[in-house]
């Protein structure tokens, strides 16, 4: 559950080099280094199981969502602009969130402020898939299914916990390693999490008269190159 989180470190981090490299907008940059402190935050937090830790793991959690909601929403603005509004209103946000959270210490408040993010964050990747890039359907359904994969064997593991620690016993170590469904939450949600900043950037990209292109490092792993407008 501790090591599960490199996926949230490393190819984040990677992302945001290229982001930094290519001269693309900062709020992009700031969404990749958003999800590598998620990573870090649940890395501490399985590593060491104390409250403080688990904030760290939780609240950015709530934080980088914010980010990725300013993105999305902002995709289709000209370049250098500001939504001061939408700005005020997700730190605001933010920052209820964690004051309420770290008061009432409750997880389906936590919860359910995560999945209202997550929901306004689909509905806008549906629209934007369905009515203005149709040709971006593969890799916003692969980000979306990829996460609810990952959210769907979370709550597996949520519910049938003892039965299936019970059931680890019984198996080889190697097999027992790979069932460990909160580890593939990690791996899936952190996967689906850099898809969806892939298909944020790509749009944003795109209107701006950009070229990107989905490569595959080593190919595998998918990474975006974002050419510069042709000049006329």
């Amino acid at each position: 559950n501790t090591v599960s989180n490199l996926i949230f470190i490393l190819p984040p981090i990677y992302g945001a080099i290229q982001t930094y490299k290519e001269g693309l907008e900062k709020r992009y940059l700031a969404a990749y280094l958003c999800l590598t402190a998620v990573g870090l935050g649940s890395w501490c937090f399985h590593m060491t199981l104390k409250y403080e830790m688990q904030l760290l793991d939780e609240l950015p959690m709530i934080y980088s969502c914010c980010v990725f909601v300013y993105c999305l929403y902002e995709c289709f603005k000209y370049k250098n602009t500001v939504n001061y509004p939408l700005l005020f209103l997700l730190i605001t946000y933010s920052f209820v969130v964690s004051i309420v959270y770290l008061n009432l210490k409750e997880p389906v408040f936590h919860q359910v402020m995560y999945g209202t993010l997550v929901s306004i964050i689909v509905l806008r990747s549906v629209y934007i898939v369905l009515w203005v890039y149709p040709w971006l359907r593969g890799l916003g359904y692969t980000s979306l299914t990829v996460f609810l994969m990952g959210f769907f064997l979370w709550n597996v593991d949520n519910i049938f916990c003892d039965k299936l620690r019970a059931l680890r016993e019984k198996m080889p170590p190697v097999v027992g390693a790979v069932t460990q469904f909160h580890a593939w939450w990690h791996i899936l949600t952190g996967l689906g999490s850099y898809l969806h900043i892939l298909l944020s950037l790509y749009t944003r990209t795109l209107f701006l008269k950009h070229r990107p292109k989905v490569k595959f490092l080593f190919g595998i792993w998918p990474v975006l190159l974002v050419e510069p407008p042709k000049k006329l």
